[in-house]
Protein backbone atom coordinates (compact mmCIF):
# COMPACT_ATOMS: atom_id res chain seq x y z
CA UNK A 1 0.00 0.00 0.00
CA UNK A 2 1.26 3.55 -1.04
CA UNK A 3 0.70 7.10 0.73
CA UNK A 4 -2.34 7.76 -2.21
CA UNK A 5 -4.03 4.21 -1.10
CA UNK A 6 -3.92 4.99 2.32
CA UNK A 7 -5.20 8.46 2.54
CA UNK A 8 -8.40 7.20 -0.20
CA UNK A 9 -9.03 4.30 2.77
CA UNK A 10 -8.64 6.64 5.47
CA UNK A 11 -11.77 8.81 3.63
CA UNK A 12 -13.58 5.85 2.54
CA UNK A 13 -13.45 4.69 5.91
CA UNK A 14 -14.63 7.99 7.66
CA UNK A 15 -17.28 8.49 4.96
CA UNK A 16 -18.98 4.81 6.02
CA UNK A 17 -18.30 5.54 10.12
CA UNK A 18 -20.41 8.93 9.64
CA UNK A 19 -22.79 7.28 6.99
CA UNK A 20 -22.11 9.88 4.59
CA UNK A 21 -20.96 9.07 0.56
CA UNK A 22 -18.27 10.70 -1.06
CA UNK A 23 -20.96 13.50 -2.80
CA UNK A 24 -21.58 14.54 0.59
CA UNK A 25 -18.21 14.81 2.06
CA UNK A 26 -17.48 17.43 -0.81
CA UNK A 27 -20.10 19.35 0.36
CA UNK A 28 -19.44 19.42 3.57
CA UNK A 29 -15.89 20.12 2.69
CA UNK A 30 -16.69 23.48 0.00
CA UNK A 31 -14.97 21.26 -2.87
CA UNK A 32 -17.05 20.36 -5.99
CA UNK A 33 -18.32 16.40 -6.13
CA UNK A 34 -15.63 16.14 -9.07
CA UNK A 35 -13.04 16.78 -6.65
CA UNK A 36 -13.70 14.45 -4.02
CA UNK A 37 -14.43 11.90 -6.59
CA UNK A 38 -11.38 12.12 -8.37
CA UNK A 39 -9.69 11.84 -5.17
CA UNK A 40 -10.95 8.95 -4.65
CA UNK A 41 -9.86 7.57 -8.01
CA UNK A 42 -6.81 5.10 -7.48
CA UNK A 43 -5.66 5.83 -10.50
CA UNK A 44 -4.99 9.79 -9.93
CA UNK A 45 -1.55 10.15 -8.15
CA UNK A 46 -1.37 13.51 -7.35
CA UNK A 47 -3.07 14.33 -3.42
CA UNK A 48 -2.98 18.04 -2.13
CA UNK A 49 -2.71 18.52 1.51
CA UNK A 50 -4.77 21.35 0.72
CA UNK A 51 -7.55 19.17 -0.31
CA UNK A 52 -6.60 16.70 2.62
CA UNK A 53 -7.41 19.76 4.77
CA UNK A 54 -10.66 20.68 3.40
CA UNK A 55 -11.99 17.47 3.80
CA UNK A 56 -10.50 17.05 7.57
CA UNK A 57 -12.51 20.30 8.49
CA UNK A 58 -15.55 18.88 6.52
CA UNK A 59 -15.22 15.86 8.74
CA UNK A 60 -14.62 18.12 11.75
CA UNK A 61 -11.33 16.68 12.57
CA UNK A 62 -7.65 17.62 12.34
CA UNK A 63 -4.96 16.88 9.92
CA UNK A 64 -3.40 14.85 13.48
CA UNK A 65 -6.21 13.12 14.07
CA UNK A 66 -6.68 11.71 10.19
CA UNK A 67 -2.94 11.12 9.77
CA UNK A 68 -2.79 9.17 13.84
CA UNK A 69 -3.62 5.49 12.37
CA UNK A 70 -1.89 2.55 11.88
CA UNK A 71 -2.49 2.20 8.07
CA UNK A 72 -0.30 5.83 8.05
CA UNK A 73 2.37 4.26 10.58
CA UNK A 74 2.46 1.02 9.34
CA UNK A 75 3.50 2.69 5.15
CA UNK A 76 6.94 1.14 4.22
CA UNK A 77 9.78 3.75 4.14
CA UNK A 78 10.30 5.57 0.47
CA UNK A 79 13.85 6.05 1.04
CA UNK A 80 15.93 3.88 2.41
Amino acid sequence: MDVKDAVTNRFLELCRQRNIKINELATLSGVTPSTAYSMMDRTRRDISIRTIKKFCDGLGITLGVFFSTSEFDDLEQEIK
